[in-house]
C-alpha cells in the first residue's frame, strides 16, 4: 500500500465523528454495508468501515477501482443512487452490482477544500431500499461537506504535528551545537594561546616573539570569533543569550576598561568618554561590557578612520543609557531595520570586518537584560547607537 493511502486513513481514522456518521447512514436507508473510500486515478482503498454484513472489507482493503461505481461517481463528479438495481434500467446489466452482490447502493462524492477529490461516501446491501424518495442524499451531502473540513482539519493538525517533532528534533541539534561550539573549538584554542604565552615567558629571540605574538593574536581572535557564533546559537536558535543579574556598584570601572583595551587596539582613532556615577544598575557586567565592545568596535570599524567616537553612560529620569557615536556616511535608511539581524554588514565591508554578528549579539544582549538598543544616523549627528534600560 502507498504512503499516501497509509495517511489518508489514518486521517480517516482520527476523524472522531466518522463512526457515527456511517451509522447514521446504516440506520436512516436500512443497508448494513457503509464506507468512507479514498478514490484515486489508480485505486480504491477502504478508509473507515461499518459492515453488518460480512462483507469482508476491512480499513486498508482495495477493491479493483474500474470495478466500482466510486470510479464512475469520481469521473462524473455526480453521485450514484440506485434503489433496486435488478429493476434499474441502467443498471441491470451493469457489471458492478452482480460482482458485489448488491440491490441498492449509493455513493457520495467527498472533495478537499482545494476543489480535489479525496473520495466517495458509499453504502449498499443486497436487498432493495427507497433511496431516491428519501432525504438520504442531501443528508450524506451534508456529511460529505463535513468530511471535507475535517479531512483539512487533521491534515492541518498532522502538519503541525510534524513541524514541532522537527522542531524538537532541531532543538536537540542546536544543543549539540552549542555543546560542540563551547567544549570542542574552545579547549584547542585554549591550548594555542596558553601555549604561546608560556613561549613569550621564556624571552626567546625577538623573531620567535613576533611570531608567537602572531600566534596569540590569531588565537584570541578565533575564540572571539567562537564566542560570538556561541552566543548567536543561543540567541537566533536557543533561549536567548543568557544574563546573570545582580547590582553592580564597579561599572564605571569596567567600562573604562573597555574603553581603555579597545584604544590600545586602536592607538591611531581617538575614543572620548563621558562616564556617569553608574550606581544601583541591576545587571550582567560582563555582558554589559561586551555590548560597548561590539558597539566600539562597530564605531571604529564602519565609522570615519579620522573621526572621534564618543562613549556616554549615564543614568538619567530613571534610565541608565549606554550611547556610542561616531562619525561618517549616514546608514541609508532602507538599511537601519535591518542592522540587528545577524551577518549584517555593510556591502564594502573587509574580510577583518568579523562574521557581522557584533550588532546582533550586542541587541540580544540589551533584550535579555530588559532593554532596547537604537540606532539613527544622519549628516549632522553621525552614527548613534543607544542601549537604554529603565533602572528602579
Amino acid at each position: 500500500m502507498a504512503q499516501g493511502a497509509i495517511e489518508d486513513i489514518a486521517t480517516i481514522n482520527r476523524i472522531s465523528a466518522v463512526p457515527a456518521i456511517l451509522k447514521v447512514i446504516t440506520e436512516m436507508t436500512g443497508m448494513r454495508f457503509a464506507a468512507v473510500a479514498r478514490v484515486t486515478q489508480t485505486t480504491w482503498t477502504a478508509c473507515a468501515v461499518l459492515d453488518n454484513l460480512n462483507f469482508g472489507l476491512q480499513p486498508g482493503g482495495e477493491l479493483d477501482l474500474v470495478s466500482t461505481l466510486c470510479f464512475e461517481s469520481m469521473n462524473s463528479h455526480l453521485p450514484i443512487i440506485i434503489d433496486n438495481a435488478s429493476a434499474d434500467p441502467l443498471y441491470q446489466h451493469h457489471q458492478t452490482p452482480k460482482m458485489y452482490r448488491f440491490e441498492s447502493y449509493i455513493t457520495i462524492p467527498v472533495w478537499r477544500t482545494d476543489g480535489s477529490f479525496f473520495g466517495t461516501l458509499c453504502a449498499l446491501d443486497p436487498k432493495p431500499a427507497s433511496l431516491r424518495s428519501s432525504n438520504i442524499q442531501s443528508t450524506m451531502e451534508s456529511f460529505s461537506r463535513l468530511l471535507s473540513l475535517q479531512i483539512e482539519a487533521e491534515e492541518n493538525l498532522q502538519r503541525t504535528e510534524t513541524a514541532l517533532l522537527q522542531e524538537r528534533e532541531n532543538a536537540e541539534l542546536r544543543e549539540q551545537f552549542i555543546a560542540v561550539i563551547g567544549h570542542d573549538l574552545r579547549n584547542p584554542l585554549f591550548a594555542i594561546t596558553a601555549a604561546a604565552e608560556r613561549l613569550l615567558r621564556k624571552h626567546s629571540n625577538p623573531l620567535s616573539d613576533v611570531l608567537v605574538q602572531h600566534i596569540l593574536a590569531s588565537g584570541h581572535r578565533a575564540s572571539q570569533l567562537v564566542d560570538d557564533v556561541l552566543d548567536f546559537a543561543r540567541g537566533r536558535l536557543g533561549s536567548g543569550i543568557p544574563v546573570t543579574l545582580s547590582e553592580c556598584s564597579d561599572l564605571n570601572q569596567v567600562f573604562n576598561h573597555v574603553i581603555s583595551e579597545i584604544q590600545n587596539v586602536h592607538p591611531q582613532r581617538l575614543i572620548l568618554s563621558d562616564i556617569g556615577q553608574l550606581i544601583g544598575i541591576r545587571c550582567d557586567r560582563g555582558r554589559l561590557a561586551q555590548l560597548l565592545s561590539n558597539l566600539l568596535i562597530n564605531a571604529i570599524t564602519h565609522g570615519c578612520s579620522t573621526g572621534t567616537v564618543r562613549v556616554t553612560a549615564l543614568i538619567q529620569d530613571g534610565v541608565f543609557s549606554i550611547r556610542v557615536a561616531n562619525q561618517g556616511k549616514p546608514i541609508p535608511h532602507d538599511v537601519l531595520p535591518h542592522l540587528f539581524k545577524p551577518y549584517s554588514r555593510p556591502a564594502n565591508h573587509t574580510p577583518q570586518a568579523g562574521l557581522g554578528l557584533g550588532l546582533y549579539i550586542a541587541s540580544q544582549i540589551a533584550l535579555s537584560h530588559g532593554g532596547q538598543l537604537e540606532v539613527a544616523s544622519d549628516e549632522e549627528n553621525g552614527t548613534v547607537f543607544t542601549f537604554s534600560l529603565p533602572v528602579a
